[in-house]
């Protein structure tokens, strides 16, 4: 199954920024940091090309 650059950028950073050096005490610990910066960073604040580089916050505020 190929990838493509953005999901392996994104998924090397988010193992990067949320997974190495945080011990999590449950799974539900982790899922829950995992989820909290993919829908509160990654998908709001992060800027974007499509955008004319603004976030979506910035683009549709």
């Amino acid at each position: 199954m190929g990838g493509s650059a953005w999901g392996g950028s994104f998924f090397l950073f988010s193992k990067k920024k949320i997974v190495h050096w945080h011990v999590y005490p449950t799974r539900e610990a982790a899922r829950q940091a995992i989820f909290e910066y993919i829908e509160v960073f990654y998908n709001r604040r992060r800027v974007q090309k499509r955008l004319g580089y603004l976030s979506p916050v910035q683009f549709f505020c």
